[in-house]
This record gives structure tokens, sequence and C-alpha cells, in this order.
């Protein structure tokens, strides 16, 4: 090879280019460089022997070897031959300062170079690189590990694939590196990879338009600079005057004292929300933001907030420190800080100054934002992005109130500041596509804003309009000095739904390099920070309507747009007068369970595969289910045969309580979706093993009556015990696939029964009712959920089995610990202690009784439906108005409608003041109308007034039974049949209750009331079975009550044969039963029929009053 040819030799080809083929915003992996420039470097590789000077007469000399295969221009290697810091790179230098004596360096044929320079580099805030030679046209930078030891008092140690420098005395990792052909690289720092670029502007931007000053102490080649104009700094920060002397008192650890403050409402709603909470810790001065929707949110966030301090950092909160904003000072928030120990201080009136680091840093926030925005154009709606982008960079400048330290470096001094390069806010960016679909001249990239960080995810939030999807990616092109958005537009601020973003292998984590301009194509999740800046950092996504390519509209901001300020304080108007706190108090509870509710509030369970994966705990909840599935061999992956059809399957999630009260851990269940499967085909015999509710209520009143405890267990996957007989197929699970070599999909052959097969809980059911009976427990033949064992006439033991969950009560304590070992020989089983929290139900248990409420799922579905801070009412339907099935017009939406009933069905498990309006808007499923919807609104409107609505259970000292039975003759206008309401008590105690419209029409009133007694002396008889065989309740007949002569006449004695003689046959059966002396009817007046709230729609005080006669107690009642 001569030197006169021009060949191009690749240095580091580690990186790859890329997908734009090297145009605007894209920069190549490969340095390249001429023949003769190649030969020049080669002739720099320095003599073995160093360190000697050869001529007294000769300045100092710096001796030093570099290998010829290096891997790009601005890496530093790691060079123990080397006496000095060497390097070539005058971008790297921000004043080179002229030697008095140069010093020459000594290369392998023996010529000497002489230095024209020495200055000094920051690489990190912690590693400072002094007393650099500079030798012009040197390629490489060398990195002299003598001096680096002396200077920074630091210790090396090398391995045979990379190096780690660590501080004397504390250990702390400084930095690391790398080995590559022969030689050791510094791996340059998440900050170093975010000044690739010589532009000053480019790296404010980036880093979140910080001042100057600031800007400089992170980038030391800035120091020249004396000033930096920056438009939207002086559009976004433009000040009058300077804040006071600070004070000279500060906390001495993290979180001791934490500031608050809520800002907002802001004028422009940012898909949803309207407020942020910002807390900001004191010492550290790092700061978390928290977007809201309404104020009353504060309590949630904090008491998550405050759980997140104690678990990752072990600390607690001592002082917290805000303005006199009533949500601060409501009584769950007060009460939650006396059971934590946290002093509250606040300001004094009109007095904004007291509470100057949480306003200050609310102003720091607003500032930085409307700079971002106004930077790129972003519209104004994307505030709620760009503000937790502006505390994401914040956390990473340099503040002045901590001597210019870092205050995310103070939380974290081992971790890097940036996972990933930070990008230009708002600019045009481009997401790999990883489904570019059939065609293959489909573009592999789509076009994106860049809208802020993940912290969850090591990647950037991206959204594209075209597709109206939020991206996640690590995978990302940009184009930093375009906009997206060229010029703002004026954009509707609502949003109605969450669109869905790819979803990824959450199993897959590559760890391929990434370029500095392109990041790698495959999503990286990574564990979240300990102290993340951004903790709501995936807003609602807008839809079409709402973000707009700006190549497709052409209307511009109207010059009274507004950016989202702050309304003034104390607007009525804006304040929602009817909180949901109002209707809750915690005062009554002990720490214990106030611990387990607090806990339990704070957990959101997802609503589909894409929340779950982007939370933490329940994307590790899904990884250890497909390790459970793969440990037990549930299916083999094969590929779908020609004739058969696989069933689908899907995500169910759950929250498992521990003895404590405390959460105990994420549960993520996959679930066959069994209603697929074909009789005859895929399955033949079924059988669900579910308990009766009426069995749970009566088993949960047994206890409190002999005042027994309550224990729970959990059998983890219990349906693989079972034994699968069909061949079934599969899809694979959402989020999980796999797919072989050369085939297109591949299906799982089930090996063993799985949740959500018709056939699974008959299987399951039977190997468990085979262990129990093994033990000695016998089934009950009223409920075969339930089983018992009598060791003595006084000793025993019950327990009843809902699908996994199990509920163990009795007086019989060594036999209850056999029984439990006996379980733990034969399942995986867990032991829950103490019963707390059981299908969805809240179980609180004390001496004087046990409560049971459904509190949190009706928040939830009052969250859901966006009535949380609706305007509540005491009476469930307008009394003077039935619904008609075809009057109105139709509701645009059935499927919610549906939805939402059904949720108000399984509420009605602890709130018999639900089953009558439940059963009424229930039979409008088909064809709702629009009253028929405003009938379930005003449902919750009432359930918003009392939430925490239950039912005590307590020893009254009696085990008797008795019901109540009524009628509501032709009460309905469409079919004029009747509904027949009744309840059943034990010892005083609500256990059992219905509300149904009778299936025929009834001629008079007496044969409807009729009909509703021989429908509650079923229930009456069927309940006495099943304590008879628990030897349970006393030998003394049932007592009915009913408030019509005609119908106690007719039941016991045979006249009014016109009156009866069309009344089918087995009606006639209760005075059988009064014959035998097994019942008996009584009559009660209207005012004392406890039945009415079934079958009528009665005004508040009526309903108070019935519903604290059958033991309604409300825990969470406000004092």
């Amino acid at each position: 090879m001569t030197s006169s040819t021009k060949t191009n030799f690749s240095l580091s080809a580690t990186s790859r280019n890329g997908a734009n083929g090297g145009c605007h915003g894209s920069r190549s992996g490969y340095v390249q460089c001429s023949n003769e420039e190649y030969q020049e470097f080669l002739r720099y590789k320095f003599d073995k022997s160093i360190g000697h000077c050869q001529f007294p007469l000769v300045p100092s000399v710096s001796s030093a070897r570099i290998s010829q295969s290096a891997e790009c221009q601005g890496s530093w290697i790691l060079d123990s031959g080397a006496s000095n810091h060497l390097s070539g790179n005058t971008r790297l230098f921000s004043s080179i300062t002229s030697q008095k004596d140069p010093q020459l360096v000594t290369i392998a044929n023996g010529s000497k170079l002489t230095s024209q320079g020495i200055d000094k580099v920051s690489l990190s805030p912690s590693l400072n690189l002094n007393s650099i030679l500079y030798i012009p046209h040197c390629p490489y930078n060398l990195m002299s590990v003598s001096q680096l030891t002396r200077s920074l008092n630091c210790s090396i140690t090398f391995t045979a694939t990379s190096f780690v420098i660590q501080e004397h005395g504390t250990g702390r990792r400084i930095g690391e590196g790398y080995e590559s052909g022969g030689l050791y690289f510094l791996k340059p720092t998440s900050f170093v990879s975010c000044i690739s670029t010589s532009s000053p502007k480019i790296l404010h931007d980036r880093l979140g338009h910080p001042n100057l000053s600031k800007l400089k102490l992170m980038v030391p080649s800035l120091k020249h600079i004396p000033v930096l104009d920056c438009e939207s700094c002086q559009l976004g920060k433009h000040v009058r005057s300077s804040y006071p002397k600070k004070s000279e008192t500060r906390c001495k650890s993290i979180f001791s004292t934490i500031h608050s403050d809520i800002w907002g409402p802001s004028r422009v709603t940012s898909f949803g929300f309207n407020y942020f909470v910002t807390f900001i810790d004191e010492f550290s001065r790092c700061t978390r933001v928290y977007l809201m929707k309404e104020r009353s949110e504060l309590l949630a966030i904090f008491m998550s907030f405050v759980n997140e301090i104690q678990n990752q950092f072990g600390k607690t909160i001592k002082i917290l420190r805000s303005d006199n904003a009533k949500e601060y000072f409501s009584a769950a928030f007060s009460s939650f800080l006396s059971s934590k120990g946290i002093l509250h201080q606040s300001t004094c009136p009109h007095t904004p100054q007291q509470n100057g680091i949480a306003e200050r840093k609310n102003r720091h926030l607003i500032e930085t934002t409307r700079s971002l925005m106004l930077n790129t154009n972003v519209p104004v709606h994307h505030w709620g992005d760009a503000i937790l982008t502006a505390c994401f960079q914040i956390n990473r400048m340099p503040s002045s109130s901590l001597e210019n330290k870092v205050p995310y470096s103070v939380i974290f001094p081992n971790d890097a500041l940036y996972h990933i390069p930070p990008r230009v806010f708002g600019c045009t960016c481009f997401v790999h596509n990883v489904s570019p679909g059939l065609d293959k001249l489909s573009p592999k990239s789509i076009k994106c804003v860049f809208l802020g960080y993940s912290r969850i995810q090591k990647g950037y939030r991206c959204y594209s309009p075209s597709t109206r999807r939020n991206y996640m990616s690590s995978d990302v092109t940009f184009f930093e000095d375009t906009p997206f958005f060229l010029s703002s537009k004026e954009y509707p601020s609502s949003v109605e739904e969450m669109l869905p973003i790819p979803l990824c292998d959450p199993l897959v984590i590559p760890a391929s390099p990434s370029s500095p301009q392109t990041q790698n194509a495959q999503d990286i999740v990574e564990p979240p920070s300990s102290m993340p800046e951004d903790p709501r950092d995936s807003a609602p996504s807008p839809s079409d309507s709402q973000t707009m390519d700006p190549s497709t509209s052409s209307s511009s901001l109207d010059s009274n747009q507004a950016w989202p300020i702050a309304l003034r304080k104390g607007i009525q108007s804006t304040r929602n007068p009817y909180p949901v706190y109002n209707f809750l108090s915690y005062h009554r509870l002990s720490p214990t369970y106030f611990s387990f509710v607090s806990s339990l509030s704070n957990i959101k369970v997802p609503n589909n595969v894409r929340e779950a994966l982007d939370h933490p705990g329940w994307r590790q909840a899904m990884i250890d289910e497909m390790q459970a599935l793969d440990k037990s061999g549930t299916w083999d992956l094969v590929p779908l045969p020609p004739d058969k059809k696989p069933v689908g399957c899907r995500w169910v999630y759950a929250i498992k309580v521990g003895p404590t009260g405390a959460i105990d851990r994420l549960k993520a269940r996959l679930v066959a979706k069994g209603y697929t499967q074909v009789y005859g085909l895929d399955y033949c015999d079924t059988f669900s093993p579910v308990a009766k509710i009426s069995s749970v209520r009566l088993f949960l009143a047994m206890a409190a009556i002999r005042q027994w405890p309550l224990h729970q267990l959990d059998i983890k996957n219990a349906f693989l015990h079972g034994d699968l007989e069909e061949e079934i197929y599969m899809e694979q699970p959402p989020g999980f696939s796999c797919v072989a070599q050369g085939e297109t999909k591949l299906v799982c052959k089930l090996r063993r029964s799985l949740y959500g097969l018709k056939q699974s809980p008959r299987a399951w059911f039977g190997k468990f009712s085979h262990v129990v009976q093994q033990f000695g427990l016998k089934r009950c033949e009223a409920d075969h959920l339930v089983f018992y064992g009598h060791s003595t006439p006084d000793k025993c033991v019950y327990l009843m089995v809902y699908v996994d969950d199990i509920v163990i009560t009795g007086n019989d304590v060594a036999r209850i610990a056999q029984l439990k070992d006996h379980l733990f020989n034969h399942f995986q089983t867990k032991d829950l202690g103490r019963l707390k929290y059981f299908l969805g139900i809240e179980v609180a248990q004390s001496k004087e009784g046990v409560i049971i409420s459904q509190r949190k799922y009706a928040l939830d579905i009052l969250e859901e439906t966006g009535l949380t801070d609706c305007k509540p009412i005491d009476s469930r339907m307008v009394s003077n108005k039935k619904l008609m099935k075809d009057h109105g017009e139709p509701f645009s939406n059935p499927e919610r409608y549906r939805r939402l009933v059904g949720k108000l069905i399984y509420l009605t498990i602890t709130r018999p003041d639900l089953s009558y309006p439940v059963g009424v808007v229930s039979q409008f499923m088909q064809n709702p109308r629009i009253d028929h919807w405003n009938a379930v609104v005003r449902i919750l409107r009432y359930v918003k007034g009392n939430p925490d609505h239950g039912l005590l259970y307590e020893n009254k000292g009696s085990t008797e039974l008795e019901g109540y039975c009524d009628a509501d003759w032709a009460g309905c206008p469409n079919d004029r049949r009747s509904t027949t309401g009744y309840c059943v008590l034990l010892g005083g105690n609500l256990v059992s209750w219905k509300s149904k419209k009778q299936s025929v029409v009834a001629r008079s009133s007496a044969e409807a009331e009729y009909r509703s007694m021989a429908i509650a002396t079923c229930e009456l008889i069927w309940i006495k079975q099943l304590l008879q065989e628990l030897k349970f309740c006393e030998n003394k007949p049932m007592k009915l009550y009913c408030d019509n002569q005609a119908a106690l006449h007719i039941a016991s004695n045979p006249v009014f044969h016109e009156r009866t003689k069309h009344i089918e046959i087995d009606c006639h059966f209760i005075r059988e039963k009064l014959l035998s002396k097994d019942l008996i009817t009584e009559f009660v007046h209207s005012n004392e029929q406890f039945a009415d709230i079934f079958t009528k729609s009665l005004r508040g005080p009526r309903i108070q009053f019935i519903c604290s006669k059958l033991g309604a107690y409300d825990l969470y009642a406000p004092a």
C-alpha cells in the first residue's frame, strides 16, 4: 500500500449507523482517516522504555506507549507506562495554558515531540484530570495511571475484561472501563455522552435550559463563553427582583424535612391533569413532582411517597412544611400524619415566603417548562410532559443552595446522572418500527415528537400523531435542531381514553451498545430508580383530535392563548365542595389495620397488560407467574395442528395481604379464555369450587358470634395440581412471545389444567377435596365448599374454600395447626395470617366483632366513572318515577352501562341497601336508555355519601335464625310483575338477602306476599341445614316475619280457594313446615318490616333506619 492511495481505515466498528443513511441528524459510528493520517498515527507509537530523561538540558520528558487499535477519537486509554496525561483534541480543553518549560515526549523511532500547552478536563463531577499535555494532531487521549492515582487519591483495579477506579477510604466508584484489543478504554459517563456536540446552544437545550453558570459547571469547556443568548429563557424566566436571604439553618439528613406545595388549577388541562404537587427534600433539594386531576388526590399521593421513602431508603420523614391549603388539613391527612409521627409545620396566614423553598421550586419548574415549550413550539396542553421533563433536568443541575452540588448525586452518589443521553424536548425524532407490516417497502421508523424520559425503562417517551400512539423506546434517532411543531397550534385539551402502546417481551433485555445519535433498537427495561423524578411519567396520550402532525395543519395559535398559569387561589368555582375525604375517616382504625388500609388504597389494579408492564411490581408478578408455569411444565410450545383452534388467554391481577396486614405481594395470574371451548371437543364435565356468598357471610357471622379467629391460606398455582385429559392448545401469553426459527407462530399445548379452562376447577377441587377429607374433615352436603370436623363435642374446625383462597376458623387451636401443616405438605401453601382481604372484601376483626366492607372497591368505581367529587345524595332512586323499558333516547354506550351495572352487582355483597336499585337497573342490560343511565349515576351518588358502608357481625347472645319477607305487588310497569325481597339473620346478624322480580304475574298482593314467603322459607331451610351439619345452631323453630295478614292466613290454613287454586303446588310446602313446627310465621308492622329496603325505593331517613337495624356499620365514618 502506497502513501498516495486514499484508503479509509475503520478504527471503530462497534456502533451502528442510523436508519436514515447518514442524512440530517445522523452520525456514523466509524472514525475515517486517510492512509497518510494512519501512517502518522503509527509514528506516535511510543517506546516501551519510558520515564527517563535522555539529556540533562532537555525539559522534563513524558514517555508513553499506545497500541495501534483504538476505539474512537474521543475515548480515553489508560496507560501504565505514561507519566503524564496527553491529548490532541482541542474540543476537550476550555483554555490551554502555555508552558514555561515545554515537555518532550519520546516516541518509538527516537524522535521527540514538544507539548504546546497544558489544561485540565472534567470527565464527570468526580473525575477531573489535571495537567493534561496538549500535543497537536495526536488523534487519541492517553490517561496516565500514575498521575491519576496521585492526583485523585484513588486506586485502579484491573481484570481481564474491565477496570474500576475507586476513591481511597470511601471506596466510591468514580470511573470504570473495558478491555478491547489489549487496551483499557475508559467508559464514557452518561453526562459525557450527552456533550458529544460542540454547540453550547444544543447543550443548553438538551439539559433543560439551565443558566450559564450552572452550564459551565457541568461543561468546563464552556468557561470562556461570556454570555449565552436564549430567547426561550428570556420569555420563560424573566424576573423583576431577587429573593431575600435564605435561612441559615438546614436539616442534617436526607428526607427528614419535606417541603410541599400544590400548583394549579391550570387554565389548560393536560390530558385530564389540572394540578401538580411538589415534594422537595430540604437536605438534597431533590424534587418529586406528581400530576393530579383533583386536589383531593393529595393524601393518596403523599402516602405513596412516604412508603417509597421508607422502603427504598430506610428513612422516615420527620417534618412536613406546607402552606395552609385545606387539603393538608383534612381529617384523613392529619390522621395519617399522626399515625406516622410526622410533624406538620404550616405558614402563617398570607405569608407564602415562609414556604419559600416550595414556592421557589414551583417558580423554577414553571420557568423551565415555559422555556422548554417555547423553544420548540410545543402546544400548551403538553405542559404535563414538560413539567416532568423540567423536574428531571433540574434534579441533575448544580444547585446554589448546595454549594453547586447536584441534588441527584447527593441522593445517589454512586449513580450516573444520565442513564441515557438527554435530548432537546419537543424535537423531531424517529422511533424504530418493530412491526412494519407485511409490506417490505413500508417505512422502518415512525416520525414522533420527543416528550421526555421514562423512570422505569431506559428509553425515551415519544408520541406519533399519525398513529395516535405513545412509544417508549431506546431505538430513536433525533433531529434536535428541528422542532416537531413548526408553530404552536391550538388543540383541545381533553382526552377520552388512554391509547395503547407497543408491548415488548419483558424477559428479553438486550445489551448491544448505542451510537451517539441512534439508540438501541430493542426497548431496554431497567429496575426503577429509588428516587425517580417523574412518578407519573406517562400521562394519557392524546387522540388524533388533540395532536396533529404539523405538516397537516396550518392554523396558528391565537395571541391570547393561555399558558399553564395557576389561577388565583380561593376562587370558589374551581374548588370541589364535596371532596371524598369528607365522607371517610380513619381515626377508629388500629395502627396495624390503618397500615393495611393505607397500603391497599395506594395500589391500583391494572386494567390491561400495558399498565401492568409499566409498573415494576406487577411486571415482576407476571414474570414470577411465567416462571412458575414453566417450572411445573404446564405446556409445550408447538406449531398449531391444521385441524385445531387455540383458546385465548389473558392476565388477571390481585393484591395479596400478609399476616401483618401489609401488602404481601402482587399476584398476576394467567387465565385461559375457556368460554371459547366447545363441549365434547375441548371439555366434558365441569364444576366450579366457589362457595356461595351467603355461606361466606354465614362463616364470618359464626366466627364473630363465637369470637373465633379467622385464618387465611393461599395455595399457589392451585389449578396446576389438576390433571388435564383433553388435548387443548392455547395462544401464547400476552406480553410474552416466542417464535422458533423457521416457524411463524407457536402455541402452547397444555399438559396441566390452567385457570379459566372449563374442566380445571373440577380437576382441582377433586384433588383438594380428597386431601382435606384425608385429614379427617367432612364435606357439608348443603354446601360442598364447606368442610368441618369435631374432635370433641366442644372442639371444632371449619374450613371454607373459594377457588384457591382458604378460610379456617374454630376453637380447636391444635387441630387447626395440624390442618395447616397437612395442607403445606400437599400443596405450595402460604399462611396469610388473620383474614383481612378476601374476594375484594375488607375484613376487620376485633373483640367487638367482625366488620366487612368494600370501601376500596366502591372508591375504585367512583374513580373509574369520574364521580369521585360528585355531590352525594341520601336516596337510591327517585321515589315517584318508574323506569320504562323503551322510554327515552337510547344510551350511546351500552357496553359501559353493562360493565358498570356488573360492578354494582358485586358491590351488593356487603351493601344490602343497593340490592333493590341495582336489581332494577339490571333489567335493562340489553337496550339501556338515557333514563336508565341516569338511574345508575344516581346510585353512584348515593354510594359517594357512604363509600365505606359495611356490615357488623357481633355476639348478641343468640343463634336464633329468623327472616323477613316482603313483596311489591305489580311494581314493574313493563310486565306488572311483583318484586320479592327477603333477608335472613343469624343471632341478629344479616347473612343472606335477595331482591328479585317474580317469574309470574300475581293476581293480588296476598298472592305476591305468599310467593315471597315461599322463597324466603327455602333460604331459611337451606341455612338451617347447613348450620345443623356444622352443629352450630340451637334446635329451635325458624321465624318468618310478614306484614300481610292474608298471606299469613293462606300459609296457615287451606283457605281462600278461589285466590290460591292457580298457585303452583311447590309454593304450598310452607304449610308442611308450619305443621312440623320447623317454621313459625309472625305478623310484623310495616314500620318494622326490614325487607322493605329490598322491594321499594325509600327515602333517606327510612333507608338509614332499616340499615341500622340490619347491622350496617360505617367504620370510616367522619367523626
